[in-house]
């Protein structure tokens, strides 16, 4: 991702004291240990023009969660932005130069797609990736199943709505299943592995930093 960002002419930083937005204990119902990581996590970043992250959920949890957590009072969340978001809302920028010749479907991850509306950037931006096709699998809109604490406390079902990615996935002939969220390409990573399947998970911004000239 900062590779990409920098391609664009961005000046990164990255602050070393940043820690979670909060969002394991705020799922779990402990708001106040959220609220003291979210205090944190809003200060250390207090100073940035923008923040970018790599992660709809973690972004979400900042855009949308934060103002209920604080009741509102706090400016600041209208800076941080999910990663393709940066890249053609604020950025306008569709063409990042890269290659990657392999066949790409996508899983839409709930948090980015439901809570922030974020469905055709990520497919603009692979649309300009030189040698990549890009392939819609049926019911990209899904759940993989993982939704953090749910995985660990219903296994049976995220495992099964993961199968049901996989199947899905396989029939478009892809090579690869990006995402904009880590953890989503985390468990369908493990599921893949599992059932051996030669489907591969990539983060978009991996495939975005794949030049050209390579």
């Amino acid at each position: 991702m900062a590779r990409v960002l920098r391609r664009i002419g961005c000046e990164l930083s990255f602050p070393e004291d940043q820690t979670c937005c909060g969002q394991p204990a705020f799922n779990s119902g402990y708001w106040d240990d959220a609220r003291a990581v979210a205090q944190r996590f809003l200060r250390v970043f207090e100073k940035a023009e923008c923040v970018v992250g790599p992660s709809g959920s973690c972004i979400t949890m900042v855009r949308k969660f934060y103002p209920g957590l604080f009741c509102g009072v706090l400016p600041t969340y209208s800076k941080f932005y999910e990663f393709s978001e940066f890249l053609t809302s604020v950025a306008k920028v569709e063409d990042l130069g890269a290659s990657f010749p392999h066949k790409v479907t996508v899983h839409d991850s709930c948090h980015a797609l439901r809570e922030l509306g974020i469905k055709e950037g990520p497919r603009k931006l692979l649309r300009n990736v030189k040698g990549l096709e890009l392939l819609e699998m049926p019911h990209a809109e899904e759940c993989c199943g993982f939704g953090g604490t749910f995985a660990v406390k219903f296994g049976m079902i995220s495992s099964a709505m993961a199968d049901t990615k996989l199947q899905n996935a396989v029939t478009t002939s892809a090579e690869f299943v990006t995402s904009i969220d880590p953890s989503c390409l985390m468990h369908l990573d493990g599921v893949f592995r599992k059932k051996q399947s030669p489907l591969k998970t990539i983060h978009l911004a991996s495939i975005l930093a794949s030049e050209a000239t390579q």
